[in-house]
């Protein structure tokens, strides 16, 4: 005989259209739940190209290539040939980033107090991401790894906690707990996915929608300088005088710590709000009536 399941236990209505809000619901529940658990206050997320291999695997693979096809004129191999340089050229960003979430969770770990402050958190995949969590890691910490199910490149590193691997359907409901954590971005090279977490954040800044102060690094002006040009925007009025200050720049890990610690120190040591102060503090909306000084939301 068959024995109809609970409506919360039956996958069929879960995974349809009609579960579709229980499905979102759960994308910001569940993360809240073990964000509580793992006594996680708030983040600084890294952010980067999945593509950037680390120094060693890069140059491993340009081995591989070099002693399968040695020396050549054929240009199709040559360009082959001449992509895996690039790979181990561009590896240095895997290792600075290594590096400065090692910097990075090091200091972050001698604040006292009740909760897990500025874990170091990414897309969760490989490439920038990889490099981000396994800085942490090697220096001790805490670090998270928000996880999108992607037709490519994007299975879980292993150097994210335990318990701190997050699996998202929703790309709106990732960027919720990319955003509403964090105290600061780092923006390594990246693609279309980079820019497009970078723009969420400074329309965000901008149209100044959270009542919290974030900071952005974009990290390696040699790679972002001939790509992010946004003088044109400002000349034809499409942002303000003030908007590319929104955007701080860095080209080595013990400058890009400099300016996290000092931000971090000055803004978010000692939370403003009771909801930051929480685990996790999650970050108050500002609403028209905060900018004006007679109302909260």
């Amino acid at each position: 005989m068959y024995v109809q399941p609970l409506a919360y236990l039956d996958p069929t209505f879960l995974e349809s259209e009609e579960g579709r809000p229980l499905r979102i619901l759960a994308e910001y529940l569940e993360p809240l739940r073990r964000f509580k658990a793992q006594n996680i206050q708030d983040t600084v997320v890294f952010f980067g190209s999945a593509r950037i291999h680390s120094r060693e695997n890069a140059e491993l693979a340009l081995g591989d290539l070099v002693r399968r096809y040695g020396v050549t004129t054929d240009a199709e191999i040559e360009a082959v040939l001449a992509r895996g340089r690039k790979a181990v050229e561009w590896s240095r960003y895997y290792e600075e980033a290594r590096e400065l979430a090692a910097l990075l969770t090091t200091w972050s770990k001698t604040i006292e107090g009740p909760h897990h402050r500025f874990v170091v958190a990414s897309g969760g995949g490989p490439g920038i991401m990889e490099a981000a969590n396994r800085g942490a890691q090697e220096a001790g910490g805490k670090t998270i790894g928000l996880n999108i199910k992607l037709p490519f490149e994007q299975g879980a590193n292993r150097f994210i906690t335990e318990g701190l691997q997050f699996e998202f359907h929703y790309f709106f409901m990732r960027k919720f707990w990319f955003a509403y954590l964090a105290k600061a971005l780092v923006i390594f090279p990246g693609g279309f996915g980079t820019l497009d977490e970078m723009f969420e954040i400074l329309t965000l800044m901008q149209t100044e929608k959270l009542a919290k102060q974030i900071q952005i690094i974009l990290y390696g002006s040699e790679y972002w300088d001939p790509i992010l040009n946004l003088e044109p925007m400002q000349e034809w009025g499409a942002i303000s005088a003030a908007d590319p200050a929104l955007i701080q720049h860095a080209n080595t890990p013990q400058e890009a710590f400099t300016l996290l610690e000092a931000h971090l120190t000055t803004h978010h040591l000692v939370p403003t709000t009771l909801q930051e102060m929480k685990a996790p503090g999650i970050a108050k909306t500002q609403s028209g009536a905060d900018r004006r000084g007679s109302g909260t939301v």
